[in-house]
């Protein structure tokens, strides 16, 4: 059996699109997977330990990756990483973002 690949979802305030990605993905056999937020009030700040320990990045939006890269570029440099472009119009397991989120993540991380 394969590692697992460790997938760090990131959104601003670890509130309702990251949690629900982790949520989506989390009996995914092949994924083991984490969230986490930019902002000082989220609910579960990134830190180090999270960027070390993912394999591949997924963040919801562009200004998600400039944070990354103004707080931890050393941390990042040969990650991948990848914007997803969902916009913070979504609550947490909403029908659309979980569809969205269907869609945008299995061709990223190479799943059928």
């Amino acid at each position: 059996m394969s590692p697992k690949l460790n997938v760090l979802f990131i959104c601003s305030r670890n509130q309702w699109r990251s949690p629900t990605a982790e949520q989506v993905f989390r009996r995914h056999p092949a994924l083991a997977v984490r969230s986490a937020g930019t902002s000082a009030n989220a609910r579960r700040r990134v830190g180090a330990a999270d960027l070390a320990w993912a394999d591949i990045i997924l963040v919801m939006e562009g200004k998600h990756r400039s944070r990354l890269m103004q707080d931890h570029a050393e941390l990042l440099a040969g990650k991948p990483l990848h914007v997803l472009d969902i916009p913070d119009d979504y609550r947490f397991m909403d029908p659309e973002l979980v569809e969205l989120l269907q869609t945008a993540v299995p061709p990223l991380l190479d799943l059928r």
